[in-house]
């Protein structure tokens, strides 16, 4: 997450992503050309690739570079099988799942049932901050050597997403200093504070969904100067620069490279702490929305591909988008009304950053509250800080994040906009009556309506001020043209 939530995964067993698992896509991926060698430049070094505490985007990219899950989103946010021939419902408390047949661990090992009882025994047993979510899972009924059924205490339509993430398939041994799975890359060796180094398996079965190897040998280096990446992707020193600002595309593009701006299924916000005098009062929420005029915010500062959102959700590929939903409207002298109907002349309160976020967007914007009377103060934290402060009374009242993938938005609803969430400093009883809704609604499209409404009320009550949806800037040389960068923003060797 390139914005600070990542690291904030708690064990809060909410409502997490529908449905039901779409059909595999066709396996095989012909005609992709695999080349020697690619180096990717990552902003900065994963905390870990224990697949069970992986929290990052760029933790989850190496995770799933070496070992494989049943099921995952396709290019489009839509759950299909991986390492599953077959995922699906029994009941409202029971999955079935086939592998597919001749799948082998990098030791050569088959791949069998066994494997998918030790994937959630690995979650269950760890320190992981996701630990409880999995605790709906009962047990896991071996059926035979490729098929298991997962029983749960409770309907979960949510918890097919959160395996997409966590859960992955295990060999009979688990070592996190040297993991052996079964996913398109065999481990090498982590360089510390230098890179991450895999090679291909060749005996890696793709999937349509996930992608096909684009190299032999990868390396993953830990570059946190941008202009470092930049400099080695023009220079032939790398061949993809990931999570680039937006002032490097022209360089890189001048430089005869590929410049990607991916739309990204995440958005970014700022959250309002409405649990604190003046913030509780929907018309200074409501104000602080129609002071700003984003729609007018230059192309220097803004991606190309980046969308006005009228609530948290990006986009129509995130579950409950209504289109019919207007951003708020430009319009400072009604936010000047609201403000004198509460009382307040001159309202001053923080925005609390982290380092890696867009300071001159928020000069911006506090230049446009102060034209309405709101005089803010920017505050810039490092990660740690930011992380720590999402509950603290003493925090700053207003904090932009981002948050990503959204391509179901119950996670970020239920931690940061559900009374008592685990980010949250907000209380509405309609919205925590729809998301606990929502948590045992086994019908998408009935969960997909219900979110809808939850979009509204959040627009409706001025929850957050909601920006813009997120874009993923990438330069990427000739050699690594094949690569698929990817609206979850994992940094995958692979095309699709």
């Amino acid at each position: 997450m390139n914005l600070s939530r990542r690291n904030l995964i708690t064990s809060a067993a909410i409502g997490m992503l529908a449905p039901r698992v779409s059909p595999a896509l066709a396996q095989s991926i012909p005609g992709v050309e695999v080349v020697d060698a690619i180096v990717f430049d990552l902003p900065v070094e994963p905390d870990t690739i224990h697949p069970a505490n992986a929290y990052s985007d760029i933790e989850w990219s190496i995770v799933h570079s070496i070992f494989d899950a049943l099921i995952g989103f396709d290019a489009d946010g839509a759950l299909r099988p991986i390492a599953a021939e077959r995922f699906e419902v029994i009941d409202d408390t029971t999955w079935e799942v086939a592998l597919r047949p001749g799948l082998t661990f990098h030791d050569t090992a088959p791949v069998t049932a066994e494997a998918i009882a030790r994937g959630f025994d690995l979650v269950s047993g760890s320190e992981s901050q996701v630990r409880d979510i999995f605790g709906i899972v009962e047990h896991i009924e071996i059926v035979d050597e490729l098929t298991a059924r997962i029983h749960v205490s409770a309907p979960s339509p949510w918890l097919p997403a959160q395996m997409a993430q966590w859960h992955v398939l295990l060999p009979e041994s688990f070592d996190p200093n040297v993991p052996i799975g079964s996913g398109p890359y065999i481990f090498d060796q982590w360089a510390r504070g230098e890179q991450i180094a895999v090679h291909r398996y060749s005996g890696y079965q793709p999937s349509a969904a996930k992608g096909s190897p684009i190299a032999n040998i990868v390396s993953w280096r830990f570059v946190p100067e941008a202009t470092t990446r930049a400099s080695d992707v023009i220079s032939g020193a790398s061949d993809i620069a990931t999570f680039m600002p937006l002032d490097s595309a022209g360089a890189l593009r001048d430089a005869g490279l590929q410049v990607n701006h991916t739309a990204v299924s995440g958005s970014w916000f700022v959250r309002i702490a409405t649990d604190t005098p003046p913030f509780d009062d929907v018309r200074v929420r409501t104000a602080l929305n129609l002071a700003l005029d984003l729609d007018a915010f230059p192309s220097a500062l803004i991606h190309e591909g980046s969308t006005r959102l009228a609530s948290i959700q990006p986009g129509p590929g995130s579950l409950g988008f209504d289109p019919d939903l207007a951003p708020f409207a430009y319009d400072p002298e009604q936010a000047q009304r609201l403000l004198e109907e509460t009382g307040i002349t001159d309202l001053s309160c923080r925005l609390e950053i982290t380092t890696d976020a867009y300071v001159p967007v928020c000069e911006a914007m506090i230049a446009q509250w102060a034209e309405v009377g709101v005089n803010v103060e920017l505050v810039v934290s490092d990660k740690a800080t930011f992380n720590a402060g999402w509950m603290d009374p003493s925090a700053p009242e207003l904090r932009m994040a981002s948050w990503s993938p959204l391509f179901d938005p119950s996670t970020l609803l239920g931690f940061v906009w559900s009374s008592g969430g685990f980010l949250s400093r907000y209380a509405n009883a309609d919205v925590d009556e729809f998301l606990s809704s929502a948590s045992t609604e086994m019908d998408e499209v009935a969960r997909a309506e219900t979110y809808r409404q939850v979009a509204n009320l959040l627009h409706d009550d001025a929850a957050a001020v909601f920006l813009w949806n997120l874009v993923n800037v990438s330069g990427v040389s000739e050699k690594a043209a094949a690569w698929s960068p990817r609206a979850d923003q994992w940094v995958l060797p692979l095309t699709r």
